[in-house]
């Protein structure tokens, strides 16, 4: 990724982060943590980097035909809320929904400068059905809430206005700071704040405290390093009616080991596989994205 974003860094700024990266730091992430003091003040690098990727983001154009197909297959499903939970920032999801007519909510109202309204999770679709003395409502299935747990390209807060939301591949305005949650160690605090917490609040939810909450999980592309949302994956797993479907190309051994190990846990990786605690040989490309996209 530093490849990709380094030229769009202000130059000092890029300087002290390839200082780090130069004396040893495993990439962006602990290059950010070693030039942040942990105050109240975070430093400029953390923004500089999300601005960074998020410029990135808007040159490319990558075909959607595997995330229309993934979004329109799960879109199928008769419940009328269907929860999606995003650790990306791009647009891919979003784009490919509109492209397929798959109806999905993101948190925001509005077209030019959406804002963020939570209260949008807890809403349903019904259609009134017409030439009956008493009107039925039959409510709309299909509908995907999409939860961006680590913000993405677009958004924004405004002093004056608050959250909003912009073209995926606008400029923000110059008195607003871009709302995405770059890999470092504040991701946790972050995850706290406005509008992260009202997401993050229906994430725990659904896994854990309910009503309502959702039986299988499923982690795609995901490492499964991210603590944060381990914690949350892992408090939903005390309860016995939850699954977990981990599909990554590869894990390391000491994430594999950790998660292999529990009954409600299954696991697909290219090199091997867990069943219910028992581990098997890989799959040649069941775990991969493209994969998934015609069989979900």
């Amino acid at each position: 990724m530093w490849d990709c974003i380094r030229d769009r860094i202000e130059l000092s700024e890029r300087a002290a982060i390839e200082a780090k990266l130069d004396d040893g730091a495993e990439g962006i992430e602990q290059a950010l943590d070693l030039l942040d003091r942990g105050g109240v003040e975070d430093s400029p690098h953390r923004h500089s980097v999300a601005a960074g990727i998020a410029d990135y983001f808007a040159t490319l154009a990558p075909p959607l035909d595997k995330h229309g197909d993934f979004m329109a297959r799960i879109a199928r499903r008769t419940e009328s809320a269907i929860p999606v939970f995003c650790l990306n920032y791009d647009s891919l999801l979003e784009r490919a929904a509109e492209r397929s007519r798959v109806r999905l909510v993101d948190g925001f109202i509005g077209v030019e400068e959406a804002y963020f309204d939570p209260a949008v999770f807890q809403e349903r679709t019904g259609t009134v059905q017409r030439g009956r003395r008493y009107a039925q409502v039959r409510w709309v299935s299909g509908v995907i809430h999409l939860l961006k747990l680590h913000g993405s390209v677009g958004w924004y807060e405004c002093p004056s206005r608050g959250i909003r939301k912009c073209s995926y591949t606008g400029s923000i305005p110059a008195d607003t700071k871009r709302l995405m949650v770059p890999p470092q160690y504040r991701k946790a605090m972050d995850t706290t704040l406005p509008p992260y917490a009202a997401l993050w609040s229906e994430f725990r939810r659904l896994l854990r405290h309910g009503p309502s909450p959702i039986h299988r999980l499923v982690c795609i592309g995901y490492g499964m390093r991210d603590e944060h949302v381990n914690a949350v994956i892992e408090n939903g797993l005390a309860r016995s009616d939850l699954t977990v479907m981990i599909f990554s190309r590869d894990l390391a051994t000491e994430v594999f080991d950790r998660w292999s190990s529990r009954q409600n846990v299954i696991i697909v990786t290219r090199d091997r596989c867990s069943l219910s605690g028992e581990t098997g040989p890989g799959q040649a490309d069941l775990w991969s994205f493209g994969r998934l996209s015609t069989e979900v």
